[in-house]
């Protein structure tokens, strides 16, 4: 047999998702040659720009490390699936294995001498906190109205290394903005880089939503390659397959696009599942919020009815006004 090739980004932390991706399929499939198949897409080659500038997440991150598996050149791509547009399909391929949830919140790393409460003492005046997120960048907007909210790139380990030197950031035009007070970074994504330990403050979901798919790592082949197909079934969590099916049915019916302040989280109890979904103007100064419960078994249609309740309360406008 040849070698089983998994796509991926060749950061620190697409490394390491992928490196659980290959040891759960070695245990479900001894004897599997894994390999990995290391790319450099255009969101890590370019550390400057706004994500929007390569067409979101997806074009940034994603459409590359399919390409692999559409050449033929690799048999799946691994995935942070919160970098998935959610309201596309790629004729051809199919997500075969969701792995189980890591920690879906969202952590606020912020300079030794600085603290959450004095973060929340005036609302954050004074501070510059920065993200590339414009979820992360609104719910800050909300939640701390007075901080100075700033344009942040790089992996989570690099974008520490600036806050801690006090390096800002570049923009496009030549500018600079920083350096920053605090960075607001993916739960998940910090502890597979091992820098948990530098977390200030982690926002609780009923205060900051995560981003649909947070802390879900997604495996996605051909979906006519029926032996991939049964490997990745074996690796495959039904809790965490179910969730994200929910909250990628909320943002497939908003419609949402790679400027949108959008956010959803579902979880199983037994056999009722929850979604709490949001979606937030720029400013971050409206948000519009629902939540529903309902059988676990049809995450899709409960997905689909929060979806419909936030366009009933007006969401759809708030999306619009956010397209550049």
């Amino acid at each position: 047999m040849s070698k089983f090739l998994i796509a991926t980004r060749k950061s620190k932390m697409a490394l390491a998702q992928t490196e659980l991706v290959s040891n759960l399929l070695r245990d479900a499939v001894p004897g599997l040659d894994i390999g990995i198949a290391e790319n450099n897409p255009r969101g890590d080659r370019d550390q400057i720009s706004r994500l929007d500038r390569h067409g979101g997440k997806g074009g940034a991150f994603v459409a590359e490390i399919r390409a692999d598996v559409v050449s033929g050149r690799s048999q799946c791509a691994m995935h942070s699936l919160k970098d998935m547009p959610g309201n596309e399909e790629t004729p051809g391929l199919v997500i075969g294995a969701y792995l189980k949830r890591d920690e879906p919140t969202d952590t606020l790393v912020l300079r030794p001498d600085i603290t959450m409460a004095d973060l929340r003492k005036d609302a954050g005046s004074g501070f510059k906190l920065g993200t590339n997120s414009v979820r992360r960048a609104a719910f800050l907007r909300d939640i701390l109205s007075k901080a100075d909210i700033i344009h942040f790139r790089g992996a989570a380990d690099t974008r520490i290394h600036k806050l801690d030197n006090g390096i800002p950031q570049k923009l496009v035009d030549g500018t600079e903005v920083g350096p920053a007070d605090g960075i607001l970074l993916a739960t998940s994504g910090m502890a597979r880089v091992g820098v948990l330990d530098r977390a200030s403050y982690t926002f609780p979901v009923e205060e900051m939503l995560p981003a649909v798919g947070q802390g879900i790592v997604a495996v996605e082949c051909a979906s006519n390659d029926w032996q991939t197909l049964d490997y990745l079934s074996r690796i495959d969590d039904a809790n965490a397959r179910a969730c994200a099916e929910a909250e990628r049915e909320v943002l497939w019916v908003l419609d949402g696009h790679c400027n949108s302040p959008i956010a959803a989280h579902a979880s199983i109890d037994g056999d009722v599942m929850k979604i709490s979904a949001a979606v937030l103007s720029i400013e971050g100064n409206t948000i519009i919020r629902h939540e529903a419960d309902g059988p676990a078994e049809f995450p899709r249609e409960l997905g689909r009815n929060v979806g419909l309740a936030m366009i009933a309360k007006g969401a759809q406008a708030i999306i619009d006004e956010s397209r550049v």
